[in-house]
């Protein structure tokens, strides 16, 4: 390379290699330990920190989860270093609603001396694996993350991804890095305590992801959708592949980061964020996300290519899910479309959202005729009830 001039200007192209590491057990403080250990490796002849943290609502409803945990620590204590005791943090939204968590992780991963090459192992649902997520990123720029996802909704989209984040100023994930996971483990035994509402809800980003992605995806989720509302044997390939699609996009999507324009994997997340602000997050995330994704699937069949018969196959398919629903805050849509904004401002430039030309066809576009959303919003408002009179 010739020296530069003083007046020279540089650009470089230059790529990162990343691993992304995803695992799927069926008892993972059991039979499956092994999986676990295989990730914590040391280096130098090191034998590496790690620390665990719990979500709240797991350890309640696993009353011997903190036990397993210590017994897998004790029967690896020459592989691992576990420094302190197993910590708990707030499950669901409250823990990324409050910044002060944040300085009480940071805390201790000093106070355990931990650096980059040790890990922080985080079991618990979407908001926990975000939060601490997000610490474990800004401590030393990076430790080495495991999540441990125990929600139907974060073993197929979020726990999958590589975003971390809290909330602030009444604006979802304002704050927040984006930050490869040294692993995921999706352990089927921790989802069994969840409880029906809270293991519906994650199926919406499923649907999300078929949309987007696989008409045949779709399909099958639409086929067996009934049967995963009763927690059958039909709802653990649905997880399965969802997270693989989700993977896929990350790892082979060319955007892993958001640079770009849009953010496809966050088809009806605009009204989505916004309705969980606007309920003080008395919708689940899932929830939210099905009444987004069946607002911008009417639109998307009023002012695009999708047909009307696709779009009542998917609210057809999320009121089988149990996922089909209207909520209050719905009828205040000048508050709503304020999320169009925020939607736009979480990137920059210009507002991208992403839309359906048909099932499998998604469709960048710039502009929301509103009237037709607000119409879109009254249809989708209108099916509920129809469905809930006929029940």
């Amino acid at each position: 390379m010739n020296e530069p001039t003083e007046n020279a200007s540089l650009n470089v192209l230059f790529a990162v290699d990343f691993t992304h590491r995803l695992r799927f057990t069926h008892d993972l403080f059991g039979d499956d330990a092994h999986r676990l250990t295989e990730l914590l490796k040391g280096s130098e002849g090191r034998v590496p920190k790690v620390q665990f943290w719990l979500d709240e609502h797991v350890a309640l409803a696993n009353p011997d989860l903190k036990h397993r945990i210590q017994q897998f620590c004790s029967r690896h204590d020459q592989a691992v270093r576990v420094t302190g005791n197993i910590q708990v943090v707030p499950g669901g939204e409250s823990v990324k609603n409050d910044i002060h968590l944040i300085e009480r992780m940071l805390k201790c991963f000093n106070h355990a001396d931990l650096d980059r090459r040790s890990y922080v192992v985080v079991i618990g649902g979407g908001a926990v694996l975000d939060a601490v997520g997000f610490a474990v990123a800004i401590a030393h720029r990076g430790l080495r993350l495991i999540r441990i996802p125990t929600t139907t909704l974060a073993q197929g989209d979020s726990g999958i991804g590589v975003k971390n984040s809290i909330n602030l100023f009444q604006k979802k994930n304002w704050v927040g890095t984006f930050a490869v996971p040294w692993a995921v483990i999706n352990d089927r035994k921790l989802v069994d305590t969840l409880s029906d509402r809270d293991f519906c809800c994650g199926f919406s980003e499923a649907v999300k992801v078929a949309l987007l992605k696989s008409p045949k995806f779709f399909e099958q989720i639409h086929r067996d959708a009934a049967a995963i509302r009763l927690r059958k044997a039909e709802a653990w390939p649905v997880i399965t592949e969802s997270a693989q699609w989700h993977l896929r996009h990350i790892t082979a999507g060319g955007d892993p980061f958001e640079m770009l324009e849009a953010r496809p994997l966050d088809y009806g997340h605009w009204s989505a964020h916004k309705l969980e602000v606007m309920t003080s997050f008395e919708l689940r995330h899932g929830e939210a996300v099905a009444i987004g994704v069946a607002v911008d699937t009417v639109y998307s069949s009023m002012a695009h290519g999708l047909s009307s018969t696709d779009a009542n196959r998917v609210l057809d398919c999320l009121d089988q899910l149990g996922l089909l629903l209207d909520h209050p805050a719905l009828q205040n849509t000048d508050e709503l479309f304020s999320g169009l904004e925020e939607f736009r401002q979480h990137l920059g430039g210009r507002l991208t959202l992403t839309m359906l030309d048909g099932i499998g066809q998604p469709v960048d576009v710039h502009e929301i005729d509103r009237d037709l959303m607000r119409l879109a919003i009254s249809q989708v408002v209108e099916r509920v009830r129809r469905s809930r009179s006929t029940a």
